[in-house]
């Protein structure tokens, strides 16, 4: 009975060291990271988490998405996302920042204030640009969409270019209408179907996050 007891005891003593040995990320963005308007279990994290799970990772997700947060916003809360247990941290900002029109200028210098917190706290980040839009002209657009991969170049972060990659496959329609069917009704947040078609496209980048952090 006492061996029983201490065999007990030791696999507990493993499962949790098992739990301490997962790589916790932290995905810093707005809306579109927080999940709103869908169900908590259908939000870009948890299904993105059920990806990862599937793909055999030992990882753990932490929702730092605030809805209508803008690059600004992010900057202002990395400091506490960036606790002492995340190894790694998906940026996804910018959309607010376009919505409003505001400087690209500040955007990027939001950014790199992101990615030199992160760099400060020896934490690997996947940094996902945004397109801006042609009705602000094509130097604000041309301004907006360089500071994404221009940034993650200089401070060697990994990088995608859209948080929508992934969301029309090879082959299918591009078109508004087509694309609407993966939207919810304000047709700027996906549904719950496109959501997962978004972590079909972001989760081998996080998988190379990972695998990143493993080689630390």
């Amino acid at each position: 009975m006492i061996r029983c007891k201490a065999l007990g005891a030791i696999m507990v003593l493993m499962a949790g060291a098992a739990q301490a040995d997962d790589v916790v990320i932290a995905a810093l963005g707005d809306s579109l990271t927080q999940g709103y308007g869908l169900p908590v279990e259908e939000g870009f994290v948890p299904q993105l988490q059920r990806w990862l799970d599937a793909q055999g990772a030992d990882v753990r997700l932490i929702n730092a998405g605030v809805s209508g947060d803008t690059t600004a916003g992010g900057l202002a809360r990395v400091g506490w996302t960036l606790t002492p247990e995340v190894d790694g941290m998906i940026v996804a900002l910018g959309g607010n920042d376009l919505l409003r029109g505001l400087d690209p200028a500040e955007a990027r210098g939001n950014i790199e204030g992101i990615l030199q917190a992160a760099d400060a706290a020896e934490v690997e980040v996947l940094l996902i640009g945004m397109e801006a839009p042609g009705n602000y002209g094509p130097d604000y657009k041309a301004q907006f969409d360089a500071l994404y991969p221009e940034l993650a170049g200089t401070y060697g972060t990994g990088f995608l270019e859209s948080f929508f990659t992934g969301l029309v496959a090879e082959g299918e329609d591009m078109n508004p209408a087509a694309l609407q069917q993966w939207f919810q009704s304000d047709g700027i947040h996906p549904n719950a179907a496109g959501v997962a078609r978004i972590v079909e496209g972001i989760g081998p980048e996080v998988l190379v996050l990972i695998d990143t952090i493993g080689a630390e």
